[in-house]
C-alpha cells in the first residue's frame, strides 16, 4: 500500500535538528525529502557528535535518514533559479534559518508563492517571525533558558539545568510537522499553499503549560524538584536497596492500594496524606518515610510488589540498558541499516505505527551532494550536460 505522504515533495534547506528532525517524520512516512546543503561545507551538523569511518558524524546520520542529498549554492544566480524551479514542483519548504535571510537571498516565501501559489513554506525559527527577539540567534539551549524550561529543570534548590535532550529543537519539530500535515489537508481542499511561522520559543511554552497555569493560579514561581512533581505525590524516584526506581501514585485508589502494599496501612486514613493537596503541603514528613520504607528492599523486589498491585513503577535505566531492554526488542524499536561509508548502523526506528500504511528506515542519511544529479535528472528533467554546465559554473556539486 502507498504511504500516506509518499505524493508529497519536500525541498529541506533546514541543519541543525529543529527542522531536519521534521522533515525526517516526513521522510519515514513516505515523503520525497531533499536535503538541499550548501556546496562543500554542508549542514553544520555534519561537524557533530562522534566521528564516523568514511568522515560521517553519529549526529548527522542519526537524524537524515529516507533522504535525498542535493549540494545546491543559493547564493550563485543559477542555484537560486534552479531552487525556484524546484519549488515550482514541489509541495513544502522548510527552512530555519535567521529571519529573514532566505528573502534577502531572493527565495523567500513571497518568491516562491509567485512561482507556485500552492507551496507550504514553513519557517522555524528560536522566537518566531517578528517581535523584538526575531533577530536574535538561538540554538536549543538559549530558547530553554529564555523560556524557563531550565528555570523548572533539575534538582531542588539548584539554579536550573539544561534538559537532558534538545527539547526546544525537538519540540518545534513536533509543531512544525504538524503544521505542514494541516496545511497539507487545506491544500487539498483549496489548492493554496499558506506561510508557516514555527517558534522554538512558543513550543516551550506549550508545554510548560500546565505550569503557567498553576503559577496564574497561585502566583508562586515553579522551580527545580528534581524528580518530584507538584501536581502529584508520590511521583518521583527512590532509592532502593540496589538501584533507583521511579515511582507514580497518580490517584486517590492508587494511594489507597499503594499503602497497604508497600507495608504501610496507616497512612491511608492519616489526615496529613489523606488525599493528593493534603500530601503536598507535607512533602516533607511524607517523603523521607516513604524512602526509609523503600531502602528496606531490592529493586526487584519492589517492583513484583508494585507491578502486582498495578502501582506505576520503571527502572532509571541507561542508554545502554535501554537499548537492550525486552520492551524495545520485543518492538523491534531499534533497527539496523548499512550506511555506504559507515558501514552497518544501529539506530532508533520510527515510533508511531500506522496499521495499514507503517512508516520505515528504508535508506541512510546521505552523503554531501550524493543524489544532486539524480534529483535534477528526475524532478526537473535535466539532462546530463545541463548538470554538467551547472557544476561547471559552481552553482550545484
Amino acid at each position: 500500500m502507498q504511504l500516506p505522504l509518499e505524493d508529497v515533495k519536500v525541498l529541506d534547506l533546514s541543519h541543525a535538528l529543529a527542522g531536519p528532525y521534521c522533515s525526517t517524520m516526513l521522510a519515514d512516512y513516505g515523503a520525497q525529502v531533499i536535503k538541499i546543503e550548501p556546496p562543500g561545507s554542508g549542514d553544520i551538523a555534519r561537524g557533530w557528535g562522534t566521528p564516523m569511518p568514511g568522515g560521517e558524524t553519529a549526529y548527522f546520520v542519526s537524524v537524515h535518514r529516507n533522504k535525498q542529498g542535493v549540494a545546491l549554492d543559493l547564493k550563485h544566480p543559477q542555484g537560486k533559479e534552479t531552487f525556484l524551479r524546484m519549488v515550482e514542483r514541489c509541495d513544502v519548504v522548510l527552512e530555519n534559518f535567521r529571519v529573514g535571510v532566505l528573502s534577502r537571498l531572493g527565495i523567500g516565501y513571497e518568491t516562491a508563492r509567485e512561482r507556485n501559489p500552492g507551496i507550504i513554506y514553513c519557517s522555524i525559527s528560536g522566537f518566531g517571525q517578528d517581535g523584538p527577539y526575531r533577530d536574535r540567534t538561538a540554538l536549543d539551549l538559549i530558547v530553554q533558558a529564555e523560556s524557563g524550561m531550565i528555570s523548572v529543570t533539575g534538582e531542588a534548590g539548584g539554579s536550573g539545568a539544561r534538559a537532558g535532550v534538545s527539547i526546544a529543537d525537538m519540540g518545534a519539530s513536533l509543531n512544525a510537522a504538524f503544521s505542514i500535515m494541516l496545511a497539507l489537508r487545506v491544500k487539498e481542499r483549496t489548492g493554496r499553499g499558506q506561510a508557516i511561522d514555527v517558534s522554538m520559543m512558543e513550543g516551550q511554552l506549550a508545554l510548560l503549560g500546565t505550569m503557567f497555569g498553576d503559577y496564574f493560579a497561585s502566583g508562586e514561581i515553579p522551580r527545580p524538584m528534581g524528580t518530584a512533581y507538584k501536581a502529584l505525590l508520590p511521583y518521583q524516584t527512590f532509592h532502593t536497596k540496589t538501584r533507583d526506581l521511579a515511582l507514580a501514585v497518580a490517584s486517590e485508589k492508587l494511594w489507597k492500594t499503594f499503602c497497604p502494599a508497600i507495608g504501610c496501612p496507616e497512612l491511608v486514613d492519616d489526615p496529613r496524606y489523606r488525599n493528593n493537596g493534603e500530601r503536598n503541603l507535607n512533602r516533607e514528613s511524607l517523603i523521607p518515610r516513604l524512602q526509609q520504607v523503600f531502602l528496606t528492599r531490592t529493586y526487584e523486589e519492589w517492583e513484583k510488589v508494585l507491578v502486582e498491585n498495578g502501582i506505576p513503577v520503571g527502572a532509571i535505566n541507561n542508554l545502554a540498558e535501554v537499548a537492550e531492554h525486552p520492551q524495545v526488542e520485543a518492538r523491534g524499536s531499534m533497527v539496523e541499516i548499512e550506511h555506504p561509508r559507515a558501514g552497518r548502523l544501529r539506530a532508533v526506528g520510527v515510533p508511531a505505527r500506522l496499521s495499514a500504511t507503517p512508516g520505515s528506515v528504508r535508506t541512510p542519511a546521505p552523503m554531501l551532494g550524493q543524489h544532486t544529479d539524480e534529483v535534477l535528472r528526475d524532478l526537473l528533467g535535466l539532462s546530463e550536460s545541463e548538470i554538467a554546465s551547472l557544476r561547471s559554473a559552481g552553482a550545484v556539486a
